[in-house]
């Protein structure tokens, strides 16, 4: 489950998504395979040549997309999560998120 975003939030990245753009987006989550984390930023783009090439890029593996169908993505946490958003200079995200 999400928490910690609006609706709006959600509807942009979803758009972003949609329009073919890599797109973040990140939230607090609670999952019972990651008792410790608390925060996951899923990085969208429909155009799923280009995640994947951007996934790559940022050492991450084709494997690891969750292949949703309107909103492929890669789900970063931990401190793969907080070294991306910091090289992408996501400040807002990691203050907001406490990350």
């Amino acid at each position: 489950m999400a928490f910690g975003i609006t609706r709006a939030e959600l509807e942009e990245w979803k758009k972003k998504v949609e329009a073919g753009e890599i797109a973040f987006l990140t939230h607090y989550w609670l999952h019972p395979n990651y008792p410790g984390v608390k925060t996951v930023t899923k990085v969208g783009c429909a155009d799923t040549d280009k995640l994947i090439e951007w996934g790559k890029n940022e050492g991450l593996s084709p494997e690891w997309v969750d292949w949703h169908s309107r909103y492929p993505h890669f789900d970063l946490i931990a401190y793969r999560q907080r070294e991306i958003l910091y090289k992408y200079k996501l400040y807002d995200q990691i203050r907001r998120f406490n990350i």
